[in-house]
């Protein structure tokens, strides 16, 4: 079923040759201050962080986070895709996107064409995402999708985070 197309994208899985659009992704700024500085600033550390990353969740799960480009001209945008965390019951939607694609409905259709790949290839019946309190976009993307606020938690000690969950009922 990968890569995922859309009318604009193309998602597919992450490779090492991705390693320096990681780098600058990781680095962005808006990255760190709504997801988390994972102290990627090297080639290197980005090839370390797909392996120990997206690719061991595709060995492990079949599934995870997958570049998405644009589809007419390849260029590397952002992220989106499914992640299986051992701190949350269910599969969770996450996605980060360059700030010169926001606002244009990149990360809506992404999210999209990742949500049917969890209900139609790996029947789940339901999906969380989790977001900083403060990021409204993010928010506003969620609950556009359907996703409804189902608590707060702590993701990490000190790092409460809201929990949305859609039912694909």
């Amino acid at each position: 079923m990968l890569p995922l197309p859309t009318d604009r994208l193309a998602i597919r899985p992450f490779t090492l040759t991705d390693a320096p659009f990681t780098l600058r992704l990781l680095n962005e700024p808006s990255f760190i201050a709504n997801i988390a500085d994972k102290g990627v600033r090297t080639i290197e550390q980005a090839e370390d962080y797909l392996q120990q990353g997206p690719l061991a969740s595709y060995a492990a799960h079949g599934h995870g986070l997958w570049l998405v480009e644009h589809r007419g001209t390849g260029v590397p945008m952002g992220m989106c895709g499914l992640i299986r965390r051992e701190s949350l019951p269910e599969v969770d939607l996450g996605y980060a996107f360059l700030p010169e694609f926001w606002g244009q409905g990149f990360a809506r259709e992404a999210a999209r064409a990742c949500l049917a790949f969890g209900r139609e290839a790996l029947g789940l019946h339901g999906m969380l995402a989790i977001v900083s309190p403060g990021n409204t976009p993010s928010i506003r993307l969620l609950e556009t999708l359907a996703f409804l606020p189902v608590g707060r938690m702590e993701l990490t000690p000190g790092d409460e985070v809201v929990m949305y969950r859609i039912d694909f009922a």
